[in-house]
């Protein structure tokens, strides 16, 4: 096919001589629409050009120009074929008048045969078959010589674009009041939208002219408050896309500090040469055994000429609070080498191989700065047994570098690493063996020697009366660590400052140990007269019991003033440090904490016992089954220890149930009887202790031996 093409819209390309004929036969149609619509159309015959024409033809409604006019079509016409004058186009229609002359002679193209002029020059008429009336075409091309598309290309794509042109122009016709696309945008192309007005709005809604101010008032409002909306919805935007902006720069500055983005971390080391083995009390032993380490740091030479060896590592272990960390430090500071400071759970991480990374690079920045001491405190989460686990199939990295580290193929030569738990059942055997930490030191909690010196340590630092003597205080103290008399020491200063005193003496000391030992004062709490009474009774029958039994630790204070979860206590602190205990003492503690429940039946009976005497119940229970199972103190069951129970027999549960009734019963009974021959001291100290609430151990002397109390 031979055809002009033209591309109105980027979606849309019709063939021109198509485009031509149905603008040319709408416009005639669109001329005799008003004829038509007096006079019905009468049909005739059809005519030859019917007949031997095969281009189709539409209607208004098939292109969606129902809605134009004449003069609107003219535009168009004149638009988009500027060169088509008015007299190429047939004006009559008359059934007479014939449109085609017809040949029985074929052409030489069909070009020839389908427009009725050679596809030459154009003005040369063919003799053979052409139009009486030229055709749009023709008129068009009448001055061209010229032209790309003249030329035939015949082949698959252009049967394709064939094919694909006259299957869209035979789609499914488009409802009525519905203007094609293509005809659209040719329509309104330089057309800008029309806004209606409000006045235009009135008049279409036919609203009545007394309702129309409220009209416009009510869309100015609902017109400002939509931009309202509109702004806050545009300001909650923004507010959203800062946070997320915000959330991604920390997560990127987070990744940043990961060791797969920013590489290792640094190690800086401390020098301690402020802590020395001077600031270090009440552990003597622990120094006298690390001061072989200062001495190597010192001058390694005196022991390598020899051939020997110090220990690689040092494992402190003792209690919390008894300097394990303060020994470490004065190791690093009598030596004067560099000190570097971690503690287990730093080398912990969520990414896998990080921990054993920061075991690597500390060693690395150790190695380069020996000699120097690695302390690693809370050594237990570090480096604690390995076991086989699926959930954490990684966790042992960290532990198996340390071993490495420590004594592994490559030396590591004038560092000494020093480790600290208070829980060495969990450390790894690896780690512990010879080669790695095989040098252990124990750090013990102090006795009254050393419990002296820490509180003049610490007595020194604040404002204190010249006539405490430190040595008083730590008899009472037995069982304190050097944490906890650094604690009394501020709890009693901190006392004194709110009671507006200038310095600290012993009353505020003794305040302070009350407060750790028995918990704080609850004088908020209160106690109906009856409970005091009771109150007062339970705790003068400890008392009484614990003043004539010959071998119980000696009474420091009762008070029946409610500390902590009790509403009194009876405090008892041993003369001397207690490294073991006998049975006569183990059984003396089990009938001081009978004489409670004894003293509420004696004197209220058995009805009126209360549940004070739970606390005192467990004590005794618990001393009774560790004489019956761990000390071998029952005659029955013998020298043997039942760690488990419940992996004992039947036979042997119920002989170790029926011992430890038959001591708990025997102290029961001791107290008793203890007690009714006691019956007029102990209402003394009760009445005493209702009326001073807390009496210390020389008062308690003084009611019960029938003297009388100054007046505070």
């Amino acid at each position: 096919m031979f055809s002009l093409s033209t591309t109105v819209q980027p979606q849309v390309t019709v063939p021109l001589s198509h485009l031509i004929n149905a603008l040319h036969y709408l416009k005639s149609s669109v001329g005799s629409s008003s004829s038509a619509t007096a006079k019905p159309p009468q049909k005739q015959h059809a005519s030859e050009q019917d007949l031997h024409s095969n281009e189709p033809t539409w209607s208004l409604r098939d292109l969606g120009l129902s809605d134009l006019g004449v003069r609107q079509l003219d535009e168009i016409v004149s638009g988009v074929l500027p060169r088509l004058s008015q007299q190429g186009v047939p004006t009559s229609s008359s059934p007479s008048q014939k449109a085609w002359r017809t040949s029985h002679l074929s052409s030489q193209s069909f070009f020839h045969n389908k427009h009725g002029f050679f596809g030459g020059k154009i003005g040369i008429d063919s003799p053979v078959f052409c139009r009486q009336i030229p055709s749009p075409l023709q008129s068009i091309f009448t001055e061209l010589h010229y032209w790309p598309v003249w030329v035939q290309t015949r082949g698959f794509k252009t049967l394709r674009k064939h094919k694909r042109l006259q299957a869209g122009f035979e789609r499914p016709m488009e409802p009525d009041g519905f203007t094609s696309s293509f005809m659209k945008g040719l329509l309104t192309r330089d057309k800008g939208m029309e806004v209606e007005s409000l006045d235009k709005l009135l008049k279409s809604k036919n609203i009545p002219d007394g309702q129309q101010d409220s009209f416009k008032t009510g869309f100015a409002e609902g017109f400002l408050k939509s931009q309202a909306l509109t702004q806050r919805k545009q300001d909650s935007l923004r507010r959203t896309r800062f946070i997320l902006l915000v959330l991604l720069l920390v997560g990127l500055y987070g990744l940043s500090k990961t060791p797969f983005l920013s590489g290792l971390d640094s190690v800086d080391p401390v020098q301690m040469k402020n802590v020395t083995f001077e600031h270090v009390k009440g552990v003597e032993e622990a120094k006298n055994e690390l001061q072989e380490v200062v001495e190597f740091l010192r001058s390694p030479e005196k022991f390598t000429v020899l051939g020997g060896r110090l220990p690689k590592g040092i494992l402190l272990v003792g209690p919390p609070g008894t300097g394990k960390t303060l020994l470490a430090r004065a190791v690093a500071g009598e030596a004067d080498v560099p000190f570097y400071y971690a503690t287990g759970s730093e080398f912990d991480e969520m990414f896998v191989g990080v921990g054993a990374s920061r075991i690597r690079n500390l060693f690395r920045e150790a190695k380069a700065n020996a000699p120097c001491v690695i302390f690693i405190d809370e050594l237990d989460s570090v480096g604690g047994k390995r076991i086989e686990s699926p959930m954490h199939p990684y966790s042992r990295q960290t532990i198996n570098q340390l071993l490495a580290e420590m004594d592994g193929f490559k030396p590591n030569e004038g560092v000494i690493i020093i480790g600290a738990t208070n829980f060495p059942e969990a450390l790894d055997n690896a780690l512990i063996r010879p080669g790695r930490f095989d040098m252990q030191v124990t750090v013990s909690k102090p006795d009254v020697k050393g419990r002296t010196e820490i509180l003049n340590w610490y007595l020194r630092k604040i404002k204190v009366d010249p006539d405490i003597e430190a040595g008083i205080i730590a008899r009472g103290t037995v069982g304190f660590s050097g944490a906890d008399l650094e604690n009394l020491v501020n709890q009693a200063a901190l006392k004194a400052a709110v009671d507006g005193k200038n310095m600290v003496t012993l009353k505020e000391l003794e305040f302070a140990k009350d407060k750790i030992l028995m918990g704080p004062e609850r004088r908020s709490v209160e106690i109906d007269k009856k409970n005091k009474e009771i109150t007062a009774y339970h705790e003068s029958g400890h008392a009484i019991v614990a003043y004539y039994t010959k071998d119980a630790m000696p009474i420091n204070k009762a008070t029946i003033m409610p500390r902590g979860p009790s509403l009194g206590h009876v405090s008892m602190l041993p003369e001397d440090d207690r490294w073991s205990e006998t049975r006569a003492q183990l059984l003396a503690q089990m009938d001081v904490s009978m004489g409670g429940r004894v003293a509420e039946e004696i004197i209220f009976g058995n009805e009126f016992i209360t549940t004070g005497a739970s606390s005192d119940f467990d004590a005794a229970t618990k001393i009774a089954r560790m004489m019956v199972t761990r000390f071998g103190m029952c005659e029955r069951l013998g020298v043997m220890t039942y760690a488990d129970q419940t992996k004992q027999s039947p036979e042997t549960q119920a002989a170790i149930e029926h011992e430890v009734r038959i001591l708990l019963k025997d102290s029961y009974e001791r107290a008793r009887a203890l007690l009714k021959s006691h019956a007029k001291e102990h209402k003394n100290l009760a009445t005493a202790l209702l009326q001073y609430e807390t009496l210390d151990a020389k008062e308690i002397k003084m009611v019960l031996e029938g003297k009388a109390l100054e007046v505070r």
